[in-house]
């Protein structure tokens, strides 16, 4: 797949009203992520590398014990095994998330 339209691509769920459309290669996926206002993502590890950047709202971020908000424009990565969370702000958000390799789940 060399160029993929968001538009027509379904949601993925996540967590509770937590959506995702996600598109990869075989070495990234590509995940972005719409959280409603002061939806949750719990703490949680995985194996995988993951890098992003925040697109609209704000997130507040907890990665390996550290916290901070994140608004569009701002970037965060994520060693593989490191837990963090999210919280959305008081508006809906949107993060882009990076994932290598690809997450099999995230696949649909």
């Amino acid at each position: 797949m060399y160029f993929c339209n968001l538009e027509e691509r379904a949601k993925k769920v996540l967590f509770g009203e937590i959506t995702a459309r996600t598109f990869w290669g075989d070495q990234m996926l590509l995940s972005l992520v719409d959280l409603p206002a002061k939806s949750v993502v719990p703490l949680h590890s995985h194996p995988h590398e993951q890098a992003g950047m925040v697109v609209a709202g704000e997130l507040t971020f907890t990665i390996g014990g550290e916290t901070r908000m994140l608004r569009p424009g701002e970037m965060y990565i994520i060693p593989g095994g490191v837990e963090h969370m999210v919280v959305a702000g008081d508006a809906p958000a949107q993060a882009l998330d990076i994932f290598s390799p690809v997450r099999e789940d995230y696949k649909y």
